[in-house]
C-alpha cells in the first residue's frame, strides 16, 4: 500500500514562458505552495506548428533575461532547466524523467501556442499528472471581453469601455517567500550553446547601452516611469526627443514585469498625485488597452500577422517591392529624415517611439506601396519588444486592413509629422548625424532643397507618391 504522503514528494513541474519572472508569476506560486520538490523549466519552441520563431533583436533580449532570471532562482536555491525544440515532446519527457505529478504555467494566447498547451495537457491527463494554468500576462482573458451580441470586440473603443466597465485587474500577487526543495535530476542545455548572440558582427552594442534586460530592470524602468515621465505622459508622448513614454514594452513582451504590476503601480500614483496626472493616467491605461486589444485580435484571428483583419484588402494589389527603395528604408537611407530618425534608431536601439512607428510603417505602405507584411516583418527581426499581437495590429492599423484601421485616404505626410512631433529636429539630429549641423527649419524644408553631403535626396516625391497611394486604394473606397 502507498504511504499517503508518497504521492506529496513526487515533484512540481513549472513551465516558464513569456514570464521571465519571480513575482507576479501565478504559476510559480502555486507550485511553491503544494509543497511538493520543484523542478523549473524553460523551452523554447520555434519548430512547433504555428509558433513563430524569433526574430535577431528578440533573440538577443531572450538570452539576457533568461541568464539575470537563472541567477534569480539560483539564489534561492534552484536551477532553470533549459530545453529547446517541440515543447509537447520535451516537456512531457522531462515531467516523465522527473516523476512530475503536477505541472504548472501560465497561459499563451496565440493560435500556435494554444495548441501546443492543449495537446500537451491531453498527454498528460492521460498520464494522471495534473496541470494548472493560470492568467498572468493579460488584464482581461480575450474570450472573457464580448459584445452585446455575444461577438469578439471589433473596435477599440467600446472594446476598452467593456473592459472598464468589469472587475478591475486583480492585485499582483507577491513572490515566493518560501521555497520547497529542489528537484536533483534533470538535464539541460546551456544558454550559451543556442547561440541567440549576434557573433560576426556582433551588432548588439546599441542594445547593450539601451537596456538592461530582466526583472530588475523591468521594476527599475516602471520606477523611473512613475517618478520622471508620468506626469508628463499625455502631454508630450508623441514627442520621440522628450522620452516621456515607459519604455515598459519588451519588458512586458518577455513577461519581466506583469501589466497587473504596471497597472497598479500607476493606480498607486493616482492616490498620492495631485488631480493634474489623471489625465496622463487615463491616458496611458488607455494605451495598456491597446496592448490588451492587439491581442484580443490575435487570440481570435491567429494569422494576424499574415492574413488582412478586412478581408476587401485582400484584392488590393500590392505592386513587387522595389528592392532599392526596401533597403533604403531598412536602412534609414531615403531621404526623409523623420523617417530615417526613426529605422535608425531602430536599428541602433532595437525599439522605435511609437508616433515614429506609425510614421515609417504609412511611408511604407503608402508612400511606396510596399505590403505592410513586408515591413511587419522587418520590425518583428529588429524590435526588441516584437510582439505577436502588437506588431502586426499595429501594422495593419496603418496599412488600413486592420481593427480601427485609418482610412485609405488618411496617409501621414513624414513632413507634417517632423514639424508638429519634432519641431527642433532634436530627434532627428541625434539619430541622423549627416544633418546634425543643420537647423531645424534647414532639416524640415530638406524635401525643397538639395542635402548635404553624404545624405540622400528623397526615394520618392511625397506628393506624387501619396495620390498614387489614393489611387491605388480607391478601389476599395465602397467597403469604407
Amino acid at each position: 500500500m502507498t504511504r499517503p504522503d508518497a504521492d506529496q514528494e513526487a515533484p512540481a513541474l513549472v513551465w516558464f514562458r513569456d514570464d521571465l519572472r519571480i513575482a507576479d508569476n501565478p504559476a510559480l506560486l502555486a507550485a511553491v505552495a503544494s509543497g511538493r520538490p520543484l523542478a523549473l523549466v524553460y523551452c523554447l519552441d520555434e519548430v512547433s506548428e504555428g509558433i513563430r520563431p524569433l526574430g535577431s533583436a528578440s533573440k538577443w533580449w531572450l538570452h539576457h533575461s533568461l541568464a539575470v532570471l537563472a541567477k534569480a532562482l539560483e539564489r534561492h536555491g534552484h536551477r532553470l532547466i533549459l530545453k529547446r525544440g517541440p515543447a509537447n515532446g520535451l516537456v512531457f519527457e522531462l515531467a516523465s524523467e522527473l516523476g512530475a505529478k503536477a505541472v504548472y504555467w501560465n497561459r499563451r494566447y496565440g493560435e500556435g501556442e494554444r495548441a501546443v498547451d492543449a495537446a500537451l495537457k491531453a498527454r498528460f491527463k492521460e498520464k494522471g499528472v495534473a496541470v494548472e494554468s493560470f492568467q498572468a500576462n493579460l488584464l482581461f482573458e480575450p474570450w472573457t471581453v464580448r459584445t452585446q451580441s455575444d461577438q469578439p470586440f471589433r473596435v477599440f473603443t467600446p472594446f476598452w469601455r467593456a473592459c472598464m466597465g468589469g472587475e478591475p485587474p486583480r492585485e499582483p500577487l507577491p513572490a515566493p517567500r518560501s521555497w520547497p526543495k529542489p528537484v536533483k535530476a534533470g538535464r539541460g542545455e546551456a544558454l550559451d550553446d543556442w547561440g541567440l548572440l549576434p557573433r560576426h558582427p556582433d551588432w548588439a552594442g546599441g542594445l547593450r547601452e539601451a537596456w538592461a534586460p530582466g526583472e530588475a530592470g523591468a521594476a527599475a524602468r516602471l520606477e523611473d516611469f512613475l517618478t520622471s515621465r508620468l506626469a508628463r505622459y499625455a502631454g508630450h508622448r508623441d514627442e520621440p526627443v522628450a522620452e516621456a513614454t515607459s519604455r515598459l514594452s519588451p519588458h512586458l513582451r518577455f513577461g519581466e514585469i506583469s501589466p497587473f504590476q504596471v497597472w497598479h503601480a500607476v493606480e498607486g500614483r493616482r492616490k498620492a498625485a495631485p488631480s493634474d496626472i489623471e489625465r496622463s493616467i487615463a491616458k496611458f491605461q488607455s494605451e495598456i488597452g491597446w496592448r490588451e486589444f492587439s491581442w484580443h485580435l490575435l487570440f481570435h484571428q491567429g494569422d494576424l500577422a499574415t492574413r488582412n483583419f478586412q478581408p476587401r484588402f485582400d484584392t488590393f494589389p500590392w505592386p513587387k517591392a522595389d528592392a532599392n527603395a526596401l533597403a533604403a528604408w531598412q536602412k534609414g537611407r531615403t531621404g526623409v529624415p523623420i523617417v530615417d530618425a526613426g529605422m535608425r534608431e531602430l536599428w541602433r536601439t532595437g525599439w522605435m517611439h511609437n508616433r515614429v512607428r506609425m510614421i515609417t510603417a504609412s511611408f511604407l505602405t503608402k508612400n511606396l506601396l510596399i505590403d505592410w507584411r513586408i515591413g511587419e516583418a522587418w520590425f518583428w527581426d529588429t524590435l526588441v519588444d516584437a510582439d505577436a499581437a502588437n506588431n502586426p495590429a499595429g501594422w495593419q492599423w496603418v496599412a488600413g486592413s486592420g481593427a480601427d484601421a485609418a482610412p485609405y485616404f488618411r496617409i501621414f505626410n513624414p513632413v507634417t509629422q517632423g514639424e508638429t512631433h519634432d519641431p527642433d529636429a532634436a530627434y532627428i539630429r541625434a539619430f541622423v548625424e549627416e544633418l546634425s549641423r543643420l537647423d531645424a527649419a534647414e532639416i524640415h524644408s530638406l524635401a525643397k532643397r538639395a542635402p548635404p553631403a553624404g545624405y540622400p535626396r528623397p526615394i520618392v516625391d511625397l506628393s506624387a507618391s501619396r495620390q498614387r497611394a489614393l489611387d491605388a486604394f480607391a478601389a476599395l473606397r465602397g467597403g469604407q
